[in-house]
């Protein structure tokens, strides 16, 4: 699954969570709009409740993204 559709299943469920990098804490319709296409095409892993990690080129989870905060 890439970021894109991960960061829209999470606005159309109506999840009320933040998502938080290292900097600041992220609405899911915030990320959707500011990241470039590159970053969007990402291929993701969402743990519901935990974080979405990227998955690498070997087909591993590799680095967090955004761990998942409740509102």
């Amino acid at each position: 699954m890439r970021l894109r559709e991960i960061l829209e299943q999470i606005i159309e469920n109506g999840n009320s969570v933040l998502l938080s990098d290292s900097n600041k804490d992220w609405e899911a319709s915030e990320l959707l709009k500011n990241l470039s296409e590159m970053r969007l095409m990402r291929q993701a892993h969402m743990v519901p409740g935990l974080y979405i990690a990227e998955i690498n080129d070997s087909g591993y989870l590799g680095q967090v993204l955004y761990r998942i905060k409740r509102k």
